[in-house]
Parts: structure tokens; sequence; C-alpha cells
């Protein structure tokens, strides 16, 4: 299958279009500068040189796709939108897969699967709109899927780095909002870029949490994490405050205490997340 990708130079992007090609599709993947051209290229895709205002490349490289993947950070819910409406316009009833994430359900008492209430963070509140418009594409013949990644882990520019690498830095101590026992629902790059792959196959409507499975604690993490940097058992508590401070409106986002179970996309898709003990990963430096 042809499919045409968005974000191929970035930590997600990477690897997805590595799994893309590994199971025998060809690639073509948005390309803003000279820098990401020889990234994708690298990785086995074909550059296509433009941005996500670029609206009239994405028809057109949309249109000449059997497969859309949007993975592309958007800084704004009109930028997002208009996006995925040029390439949707462009793939027809083809498949087309945007990327939500799972903050957008806050916090959520326990084990949690799609069919939970919103409840968002302000940082990812304007995803709401930009979904129910994506998924309506479905009621006109289109086949959109979302995929709502956990919080990622594993390889190089991991999005669990934004927290570690930031508060409690200079305390020698690793990081962990209040007490810690809030849950952080995480899966490894490896298998969301599985998921991606699968979702090629999904029912238009359909929407996918990609988590690994398991949704350990963040002071359990953090622990992992500081035998990983030779800290054992350094960690400190910061205040939510203290986070906001120094990470900005992200800090809310890893305060959520969030359990999610991959069940639907195993059932439905065959997808089995292969990276199922994260608290080793994470003490291993993955």
């Amino acid at each position: 299958m042809k499919v045409f990708l968005t974000g191929g130079s970035g930590y997600v992007g990477k690897a997805t279009i590595s799994a893309l090609i590994r199971h025998g599709h060809t690639v073509e993947a948005l390309a803003r500068n000279d820098r990401a051209a020889e990234t994708v290229s690298a990785f086995g895709a074909t550059p296509v040189r433009g941005g996500l205002g670029d609206l009239g490349i994405l028809n057109a490289a949309a249109a000449g796709a059997e497969a859309v993947v949007h993975l592309a950070q958007a800084v704004s819910g009109d930028e997002d939108l208009t996006a995925a409406t040029a390439m949707q316009d462009g793939i027809g009833n083809g498949t087309y897969i945007h990327t939500g994430g799972t903050w957008v359900y806050g916090d959520t008492k326990g084990v949690a699967d799609e069919t939970a209430p919103w409840n968002p963070p302000s940082l990812v509140a304007w995803r709401r709109p930009v979904e129910d418009a994506v998924l309506q594409r479905a009621q006109q013949g289109g086949r959109p899927v979302v995929v709502q990644p956990g919080l990622l882990y594993g390889g190089d520019g991991r999005l669990i780095d934004i927290f570690y690498t930031t508060p409690g830095k200079e305390d020698g101590a690793i990081p962990c909002i209040g007490n810690g026992e809030n849950h952080w629902a995480l899966v490894h790059v490896d298998d969301i870029a599985e998921l991606y792959v699968a979702t090629l196959r999904a029912q238009a409507g359909a929407v996918y949490v990609g988590v690994g499975g398991t949704n350990p604690t963040a002071k359990d993490c953090a622990l992992a994490v500081a035998r990983s940097v030779g800290l054992d058992g350094k960690v400190v508590s910061i205040t939510l405050d203290q986070a906001r401070e120094q990470m900005g409106p992200i800090a809310d986002a890893f305060a959520l205490d969030q359990q999610f179970t991959p069940a639907r996309a195993e059932a439905e898709l065959g997808w089995t997340p292969v990276h199922t003990d994260p608290l080793a990963d994470l003490g291993n430096g993955a």
C-alpha cells in the first residue's frame, strides 16, 4: 500500500516509517526542510517538500496515496483541522489515520478504555472538535481512524524525557509530582508504530487507545529512571505549581492519574504490544 505520512522526521514518525516499510508498504513523507527530507529518506521514505500550512501539497499527496497517517504536531486546533481537512479531501474513501492522545480523558479513576468521558487539561482541550470533525467523515463515505497514544517512551527523543530533564534536575534526583501515586499509561514507540500499521485495516470511524497494557505509578517510573542514571532511590517530590513554573501547562498532563487497556486494538486489529514491562525498560535506560 502507498502511504502518505506527516511528521515523518519526528520521534514517532521515524519508527512508523520503519514499521510501514517492514510490512511491505511504500511511504511518502512530508518534509518541511532539507534536514527533514534527509531524515525521512534515511528511513526509506520518499520526501514530499512542504509543511502543514501547504494545503495544496497535502491534498495532492493524499490524493496520490492509498492511505494517510497524520503524525505531525500542529500548533493549534485550527491548523490541525485545516491540514486534516485537506488530506481527507485528497484521500477520499481511502484510510485516513489521525493522531490524538490519551490525555484528553483526564483522570480515569481506574482502568478505562475508548468509551471513557473526556475531561482534558487545557493543553489538549482543542482536540475534541478536531477529532469530532475528522470522525464525521465516516458518515460521508470516508475511512477516518483516530489513534490515541499513551505516554511514549523508548528510543531517542521520547516524550517522557520532557518531564525528567526539566524539574528537579538541580537536586541530583529524579522528580515526581506530589507523592507520585498517579498512574501513567505508557507505550513504547515501537509498539505505537505497529499500531499505526495495524490501523490501515481498521473500520471507518474507529478510535483506538495505544497503550502498553501496564500502568505504573509516576513514582515507580521515577525510581526506575533514577536507577538507570546511577541515582538509586534518589527521587524528589515537587509540587504541581513548581512543575508548572518549570515546564508550563504540560505539567498538568503529567500529573494526571490514568490507566488504560489496549483491549479494543488487540481484539479488532490483532495488535499486541511487545514492550509490556516499562519499568524494566526505563531502568535499563530505554
